[in-house]
């Protein structure tokens, strides 16, 4: 990098070759910090150099080294910068491959940061036509969004997921999102939104008629009726039980509004063994009662 009389100009090109070098040399020592200060130089004279293309592979690499020292805001900070760098050079593929990377480190500690990257990369893939990768990001999103309580934007992207698996004709995983959303919905006590989510996924093939169908038409029900029973037993279907389990944990937890948990009487189950005749002769009883008038 230095100049002399004989030598006008720093030579950028030899200076990122030897910061490589020495990026690895820290590396391998475990000199983290000192290999991502080297990483960063050696991006600095790629710019100078107006070397764009190796320039984005270097603050990846710069926030991998932060990574192995915990510092994992500024890591993601690097690799969102790099990912960028990537779109920018006609790489849209690797620039949602680094969002997603940064969305994994991060998600444990920042989950509203991990949801925005998982959506930039799903944009990403949208974009590229490459709808199963967009869906994984969207997925990965929907759940957290669930996790954080944030139902509002959970909704929102649960609906974008059904629309693009309703494009690529996948309909039975659009059930399956069908009765996320109606958790999701009740959860925010909205039962006109849920009701509305079931009526609309008649228009897709197969729907109605299906075991998806009439559970959350008895869900529905059970909730409109306050009848926690009906609600618990519908949720504890292997149907709700086997999803994914943040929304296992939403039926799971599902309280019908001024309903409570009703508790089945002793003798309950002693009736239903017995069967409806058991059950009818006791209203019989009941009713006889009172069969000669109050005198």
């Amino acid at each position: 990098l230095k100049t002399g009389f004989l030598k006008w100009k720093p030579d950028y090109d030899s200076a990122a070759t030897e910061y490589g070098k020495a990026a690895v040399a820290f590396k391998n020592a475990k000199q983290f910090d000192q290999a991502r200060e080297a990483c960063l130089r050696e991006a600095e004279a790629h710019e100078n150099n107006k070397a764009y293309l190796f320039i984005d592979s270097q603050f990846v690499t710069a926030g991998i080294a932060l990574q192995e020292m915990q510092r994992l805001p500024e890591a993601v900070q690097l690799i969102e910068k790099a990912s960028m760098m990537y779109l920018e050079n006609g790489t849209p593929d690797t620039a949602a491959i680094a969002l997603e990377r940064a969305g994994k480190l991060i998600e444990n500690v920042s989950p509203e940061k991990a949801v925005q990257l998982y959506q930039q990369a799903a944009s990403v893939f949208e974009n590229e036509e490459r709808l199963r990768q967009a869906l994984e990001m969207l997925g990965k999103a929907s759940r957290l969004l669930v996790r954080g309580r944030r139902l509002d934007e959970a909704a929102l992207s649960l609906q974008k997921e059904k629309s693009i698996y309703k494009e690529i004709e996948n309909y039975p995983t659009c059930y399956k999102k069908t009765i996320a959303q109606v958790l999701v919905h009740l959860h925010r006590n909205d039962y006109v939104a849920a009701e509305r989510c079931v009526r609309e996924s008649y228009s897709i093939p197969g729907f109605n008629g299906s075991e998806d169908c009439a559970a959350l038409e008895q869900l529905l029900e059970g909730y409109d009726q306050q009848d926690q029973d009906q609600v618990s037993e519908v949720c504890n279907l292997p149907l709700f039980k086997y999803m994914d389990n943040d929304y296992a944990k939403l039926g799971l937890t599902l309280v019908v509004p001024g309903g409570g948990i009703k508790k089945k009487s002793p003798n309950a189950a002693q009736d239903k063994a017995r069967g409806p005749a058991a059950g009818g002769s006791h209203a019989d009883e009941e009713e006889d009662e009172y069969s000669g008038g109050l005198c």
